[in-house]
């Protein structure tokens, strides 16, 4: 069980260390943030694919080598991540690691809660909680060390010690199954067709901005990645093995903890992107300083979890999850207000009302998928748990970067419209940069363009602060939605409770 956590605590690592290192890699490629952004989208996007592997890869070649053999796909990827000459080879060494993140989470998630009693299935997930959220708190900062003291290529290099670690525990400590050239039966076209969905309906949210909405490249996106999730999920209900089993969605409690969890898995990548974004593109943090303000918050997660794991065990799910719902909810709203003068500890803060939101959350949220469903589908629910929280944080970081963008773009335009000779905040400032420009020996010609354009850099500092604060909005709105299937949960365990109560 350690070196399976390990394995996972080191690919979840991974997907939240980059977000310190978009600005280094706009820099290094001479790309946007609508580019840079892939790098974490990327990453995610193919570990919601890969996630529906994980049954398929057990049965054909066992738990021991399916874990392995990911972690070792996974060392190469932060290899050709750390090498990459171009944003291309970037995002394929990406995609690799994410690939096997998706391969190696279910896998554990399900020898964890096989370790575990029924009872005691609350404290297991609590447990795996622990690890795959307290990576991504710790991810920023460890990735900002290491791209101060070195590069952000190195940054791919620092979870490898960890990952040996877990290949060689995997190897001694879990089970494994003689090999057969006799695979299990596996539903490619509907792989083929969720992996279609996911790849048209990011590239059309990601690039959509630059292609233009209405261009053809766009709709196309739109119409191959819509098309493809309804076929995926009308040939799941026919599928002799699918993927996702359909039939799970039938109990209301396990439906509502994959909506939740969704939601959740969005509002957690997106923040763990946009934070460590916003302090060094807005604020002027370092990279380490910028990880530095979700550490308070990782080690509040260490304290909370295993305590909400037990507290899962004794108490109605639908209550911790609608408390943190409102509490992600509020530090959201909270960051919405940020800008540039807001102080690092007050970020920091509002960091750790989030992560006490996520710790009431996972366990319970865990707990009700893994108890609504047969024994016998535990590694189905699990995949499919994995999937959807992984699936929202793909879109989570998706959708805030295009707000982002949007966003920024929407506020430059009307902040440029109020640059007038009839704004004097702006005439002024006009002058005294061309004053001092002049003093510096610069030529009288290149004055006036030099001081338009340090006025043009100032409009997009502040139409940038006023995008992230959009985004953050937009992160709140969701965790309100969010409270609509947390208390339809709570609906749910209603009928049960009753029809145990006369006896």
């Amino acid at each position: 069980m350690v070196g399976g956590l390990l394995g996972a605590m080191s690919t979840v690592l991974s997907a939240t260390m980059v977000n310190v290192a978009v600005p280094s890699i706009m820099g290094a490629f001479g790309v946007g943030q609508d580019l840079a952004q892939w790098a974490a989208t990327a990453f995610l996007a193919t570990m919601v694919a890969s996630q529906l592997l994980n049954t398929w890869a057990v049965q054909a070649v066992g738990q021991r080598n399916a874990f392995c053999l990911a972690l070792v796909i996974f060392s190469a990827g932060a290899l050709i991540g750390a090498g990459a000459p171009n944003i291309e080879t970037l995002v394929f060494g990406r995609i690799l690691q994410g690939f096997a993140a998706g391969l190696v989470q279910p896998l554990v998630l399900t020898a964890v809660v096989n370790a575990f009693p029924p009872e005691r299935r609350g404290l297991a997930v609590g447990i795996y909680g622990m690890a795959v959220t307290l990576a991504p708190s710790f991810g920023p900062w460890i990735g900002g060390l290491a791209i101060d003291a070195m590069s952000w290529r190195e940054m791919f290099l620092v979870p490898l010690p960890l990952v040996a670690v877990a290949f060689l525990l995997g190897m001694l400590t879990m089970p494994s199954k003689p090999f057969t050239w006799r695979l299990p039966a596996f539903d490619w076209a509907g792989y083929a067709l969720v992996s279609a969905a996911l790849l048209g309906l990011m590239s059309a949210i990601g690039n959509g901005q630059r292609w233009g909405w209405s261009s053809d490249e766009t709709l196309l996106a739109f119409a191959l990645g819509a098309g493809a999730a309804i076929a995926f999920v009308a040939t799941q209900r026919r599928a002799a093995h699918p993927l996702l089993d359909v039939s799970l969605f039938g109990d209301l409690r396990f439906t509502s903890a994959m909506m939740i969890a969704f939601a959740f898995g969005a509002g957690n990548f997106a923040t763990n992107y946009a934070i460590p974004v916003f302090t060094q593109t807005v604020q002027g943090f370092t990279a380490t300083d910028a990880g530095a303000v979700l550490l308070p918050a990782g080690a509040l997660l260490v304290v909370l979890i295993p305590l909400s794991g037990r507290l899962a065990d004794n108490v109605p799910a639908h209550l911790p999850i609608i408390a943190g719902c409102l509490l992600f909810s509020l530090a959201a709203w909270l960051m919405s207000d940020a800008d540039v003068n807001t102080a690092f500890w007050q970020l920091a803060g509002f960091a750790l009302i989030s992560r006490l939101a996520l710790g009431l959350v996972m366990p319970n949220m865990g707990k009700v998928a893994m108890t609504a469903v047969p024994a016998d589908k535990l590694s189905q629910a699990a995949g499919t748990y994995n999937f959807l929280r992984q699936l929202g944080g793909a879109f989570g970081v998706n959708l805030t970067a295009l707000t982002l963008e949007l966003s920024t773009a929407r506020h430059a335009e009307q902040l440029s419209a109020t640059q007038t000779p009839d704004n004097a905040q702006s005439m002024e400032l006009l002058a005294r940069v061309g004053e001092l420009m002049h003093r510096a020996g610069v030529p009288d010609a290149v004055l006036r363009p030099g001081a338009l354009d340090y006025l043009g850099e100032v409009i997009y500092a502040q139409a940038l602060g006023l995008g992230f604060q959009d985004a953050f909005f937009t992160i709140c709105f969701a965790f309100v939605l969010a409270l609509v299937p947390a208390w339809l949960l709570g609906r749910a365990g209603r009928p049960r409770a009753a029809a145990r109560s006369p006896a």
